[in-house]
């Protein structure tokens, strides 16, 4: 499954969210070239192989809320990584108006590669 070509395309993505921002599933979707495929996104992030380094707790719901459930592991583990680069988490969600990615023409022109 970790051979997905479109994963690839995600993992490059992701990476290319700057420390102290987010993105939301969707919007990753876009930029990869793979408009309508948020949740494709979700799944692809279950498999960034150990080897490469992919920010996922970086990408968020479309409401800037954690995907995984208030007080679980996960979103505990999420909110402190983004916490740590200094993104406000309250009650598992991120205002997306202040720490939301908004890659300018260049970005989106010269590191994605779609």
């Amino acid at each position: 499954m970790s051979d997905h070509p479109q994963y690839t395309k995600i993992w490059r993505t992701v990476q290319l969210i700057p420390s102290g921002k987010v993105a939301s599933y969707g919007q990753i979707a876009d930029l990869a070239g793979l408009p309508g495929r948020a949740r494709l996104v979700g799944k692809s992030l279950g498999y960034v192989p150990n080897d490469m380094q992919v920010p996922w707790y970086r990408v968020l719901r479309s409401n800037g809320q954690i995907a995984f459930p208030l007080g679980s592991e996960q979103s505990i583990k999420q909110s402190g990584l983004l916490q740590q680069e200094n993104v406000a988490v309250f009650n598992n969600r991120v205002k997306l108006a202040i720490f939301q990615w908004q890659p300018d023409l260049a970005e989106i022109l010269w590191k994605l590669e779609y």
